[in-house]
Order: C-alpha cells, then sequence, then structure tokens
C-alpha cells in the first residue's frame, strides 16, 4: 500500500488568484501571530512569559509545528520533517531554560553544565553508515578509506576545530548560534561570497569520500549540497555548534519517535483556547494606524477580518510577498530547497549485519540522505515490524523548475524512486515493505546560497514595517535549524514591547 501527500499547497496557491469571498466575521485583537510553525508558537510562548494573553495564532493547516509535524500509523510515531536537535550551546540560556521547563534537562551538575534525560538523548547506536558494501559505525567514512582520504579529513575537522573556537575584533565567534550573534568580522563573512566547492577546492582538498560527507552535512541542514551552498553556511554546519553543553563535548542529539514534532508539542500549550486553524491568510496591510488582516476559513468557506494593533508574521517570504504589497523585489532572492520524505513499515531489514540497526542510517553515494529508524527510542527494541524515514533533498541550479517537476510524478514513480535508492543497502526492501507513506513538502527549506546570508535582500525582508507588521521566520535567518525558529519568535515579541515602551 502506499499514499502520497504534502502540506497543502492547493489550498496555498489560491493566493495567486486570491478568489476569496467578502468577509462575513470581524475579530479585534491586539497581537496577531501568523504562521503556526516553531517560530510563531515561540512568539506565543515568549507573550506569555511577559504576561501577555490578549494574542491569536493564525495557521493555514489544520495543525501546529510545520516542518516539525509528524504522522502516525499502528507502530510507531515517526516524523514529517524535522528529526532532531544538537545538544545546544551552553551560552544559549533561553533555550536551556525552554528543555529545562519542558524537563528535557532535569537539572544542573556541580560543574554548572545541563543534564539531559537520557530518554531523550540519542540511544546507542546512534548512526551507521553503508560503505563500500558494508555498514560501519558513524556517517563519516573510516574502513576502506586510502591513507590520503584519512589526512585530508583529519585535515578538514582541524580547521573546522579551529573555526568553531575562533572570533573576531569584537570578541564574537566567527560561527554562532543563532546567527545574529555571529562576529561581523569581513574576512569571515566574505565566505558566504563563494560556494562550499569553491572553499574545498581553495583550500586543496581532494578526497572523493570527503566531499560526499561534506555534500551529505550540506544536503541535511540546508537541503542544496556543496556545489550550490555558501561557504559560510558550509562551514557554519560544522562550526556554529560549540559542543560545550556536556562534560563529553560530544556531537550527541536530543530525539524522538515524532522528531521535532515533540518539541512543537510542547510549545502548543502556549497557544491553547487562542489559535485559529484552517485559515488562509490572503491579505495584509496597514490602515488607520491598524493592521487588517483578512483570511479564509477553509471549513467554514467563509472569509474572517482580523484587525490588530501589532502582526507578527511569523510564515516564509514565498508566502508574504503574496500577503503584503511591494515584497516580489527581494523574496525572489530567497530559494526554498523541496524535499521528499517515505515512510516505510518494513517487516525485516535484512543486511550483512557488520554494525547494528542505528537511529540515523545513511547510504554512501545514494540519491537521497538515508533514513532513521523510529522505533529507535523505544525502550521496547523487540519490535515486529519497523518503521523507517527515509529522506530526500531536491538538491538543483533551478529549484522552481524542479519543483515544478515533482508535483507530476505520481505515487508508483516515487515509490520506485525511494526503493530504488534503499536497494543499495538492502536488495530486499521492496518484497519486505508492506506499507509507504511518502510525503512531499514544495518549500521544505530556507536554503543559502552565495550572497544570502549577509545579503540585502534578508536585511529588506526582515524589517518592521511601520511599527506594525513584525517578521519572524527561518528564512530570515537563512538556516533552517529549530535554534534559529525558536529565537526569531521570540527576537519578534521583544521588538515589538521595547517599541511599545518606547511610543508610552
Amino acid at each position: 500500500m502506499i499514499r502520497l501527500s504534502g502540506t497543502n499547497h492547493l489550498l496555498g496557491h489560491r493566493l495567486w488568484i486570491k478568489d476569496f469571498p467578502k468577509p462575513e466575521q470581524q475579530i479585534n485583537i491586539p497581537y496577531l501571530i501568523i504562521g503556526g510553525g516553531i517560530s510563531g508558537m515561540s512568539a506565543a510562548r515568549q507573550f506569555h512569559k511577559k504576561g501577555i494573553s490578549d494574542f491569536v495564532v493564525i495557521e493555514m493547516a489544520d495543525h501546529l509545528g510545520g516542518n516539525s509535524s509528524n504522522g502516525q500509523n499502528k507502530y510507531s510515531k515517526y516524523p514529517l520533517g524535522a528529526h532532531y536537535l544538537p545538544l545546544p550551546n551552553f551560552q544559549d540560556k533561553e533555550l536551556l531554560n525552554f528543555l529545562e521547563e519542558e524537563k528535557i534537562i532535569l537539572g544542573y551538575n556541580k560543574n554548572g553544565l545541563p543534564v539531559f534525560d537520557e530518554l531523550q538523548l540519542t540511544f546507542a547506536p546512534a548512526e551507521r553508515l553503508f560503505y563500500k558494501n558494508n555498514w560501519q559505525e558513524g556517517v563519516v567514512p573510516k574502513e576502506g578509506n586510502s591513507e590520503t582520504d584519512n589526512k585530508e579529513f583529519q585535515r578538514f575537522f582541524t580547521q573546522m576545530d579551529a573555526f568553531r573556537i575562533a572570533k573576531g575584533q569584537d570578541q564574537k565567534y566567527l560561527f554562532n548560534i543563532p546567527i545574529y550573534l555571529s562576529s561581523k568580522d569581513e574576512e569571515a563573512r566574505a565566505l558566504d561570497k563563494i560556494t562550499m566547492q569553491k572553499w574545498f577546492e581553495n583550500n586543496n582538498f581532494k578526497s572523493e569520500p570527503l566531499f560526499n560527507y561534506i555534500d551529505y552535512c550540506c544536503k541535511d541542514d540546508f537541503g542544496l549540497g556543496i556545489e550550490y551552498v555558501s561557504a559560510w553556511a558550509g562551514i557554519h554546519y560544522f562550526a556554529g555548534r560549540k559542543q560545550d553543553a556536556s562534560a563529553e563535548k560530544n556531537e550527541n542529539v536530543l530525539t524522538w519517535p515524532e522528531g521535532n514534532a515533540r518539541l512543537a508539542y510542547h510549545l502548543k500549550k502556549y497557544t491553547e483556547q487562542k489559535i485559529l486553524k484552517n485559515h488562509l491568510v490572503y491579505d495584509v496591510k496597514i490602515e488607520k494606524n491598524k493592521v487588517v488582516v483578512r483570511a479564509f476559513d477553509d471549513t467554514k468557506k467563509i472569509s474572517v477580518e482580523i484587525i490588530a494593533d501589532k502582526v507578527i508574521m511569523a510564515t516564509p517570504q514565498f508566502v508574504n510577498q503574496y500577503l503584503i504589497k511591494d515584497r516580489k523585489a527581494f523574496t525572489k532572492n530567497f530559494h526554498y530547497t523541496p524535499w521528499l520524505l517515505a515512510t516505510l513499515v518494513v517487516n525485516n531489514l535484512s543486511d550483512n549485519l557488520s554494525f547494528p540497526l542505528s537511529w540515523d542510517n545513511v547510504i554512501y553515494d545514494a540519491k537521497g540522505l538515508g533514513y532513521v529508524y523510529a522505533q529507535h527510542q523505544s525502550l521496547n527494541q523487540v519490535q515486529g515490524k519497523k518503521v523507517i524515514t527515509y529522506y530526500y533533498s531536491f538538491s538543483s541550479g533551478d529549484l522552481k523548475k524542479t519543483r515544478r517537476e515533482i508535483y507530476k510524478k505520481n505515487k508508483e514513480y516515487w515509490k520506485q524512486f525511494v526503493f530504488n535508492d534503499l536497494k543499495i543497502a538492502h536488495p530486499d526492501i521492496e518484497n519486505d515493505s508492506e506499507d509507504m507513506e511518502v510525503f512531499l513538502l514544495g518549500h521544505g527549506m530556507i536554503s543559502p546560497v552565495p550572497d544570502f546570508i549577509f545579503g540585502q535582500a534578508k536585511e529588506k525582508a526582515a524589517k518592521d514595517i511601520e511599527n506594525r507588521i513584525y517578521f519572524a521566520h527561518t528564512d530570515l535567518s537563512g538556516i533552517s535549524i529549530f535554534e534559529e525558529a525558536f529565537h526569531q519568535g521570540i527576537n519578534a515579541v521583544n521588538k515589538i514591547l521595547d517599541a511599545t515602551t518606547l511610543d508610552s
């Protein structure tokens, strides 16, 4: 059995023609948050923490979470997008506080370091790689490399370690999370002008396994591969995380069967009784010192008008360009990579067991990024059926064309596409699978091509409008990770409240 699903792009595409009925209802509210992804829910949490409850969140989908959503079958929950959170940087107190509130951090040890709930840290074995016809531990190729390959890996990681601790003249890290905390050092920022592949070549790297590994990492966080991604972003993948929130200084991650939908669940409590789901916002404008928002209720098939003092647009810029006039000039410089996720129910994952099934399973030189094992975090390690989620990013030089093409393919095409890629490591996967759900994300994530992270388009898109309309989304950071979304929501609320204080 196979099912093909995805985000509600057909409803979203009505923004192009705006064939909506006139509003029948009106709502007045001091604060409105448009978008129920992590940024929008983080903004709701920040309002709550500031003692403000007069706000509403409006969301097009029938659920909250955005790219941190999940599905569920009778065997397990599974991710429909982001599926892990690396251990946060120790200086990120806002995020540490949130994780402590939600009992992900259980306290702090005598050295002041957070104690993470071991049941929410990745169980061992965490990662494996299918390389040269065998599984091996970790996703960095080791067994089977040439001596030259190993030396290049060592040199590369030595450089990344140096970038991780390097600071500019302003005494800020060259690479930090969230990105706005990074140094303004011009030499470091110049890396945003070239691709990661160009940096690879400029530094005289030639190893094919190293190239393949960096390409995998770039696709993992940015959707686009090494030949398209900014070198600053590519290095940030390795250097932005300081690995200083645990005594082991390791790269462990927090994960759950449903992926980051668990984090979305923790944030949802701040939107209770304040959420309008299945509402597509189609017009936002300022009139008489108020923000007038019009939205289509896809359940009742009517339009509503919301009058707000301040609005947070926790929506991506490819949506905002249809809601607010005069934005298309710079939003055309925002690039979003489509993604495919396929969740399979498998009777048996037959392989040579040279290294056992892990949470993250990567296949060298495959088209996709491998798969995660949804039940890996279960205390019941004997599973009759296994649920795995395969990830594929449509990395290309023409993302608009690629986006058009993926919706022309039918579910049988995608089923065979997924099976063919997994057969590299699991020749019997097609016979062993009893169910597959293919999930397509047309605008999966912001992809930082050269000259975007520190470019003018992003800066213009982030600028508030008349102290009335504010913006919060990971595409305004340039990197689509949980920490960026989390801080975007917090910062938008803080800006509103700071401006309100000045006005009064």
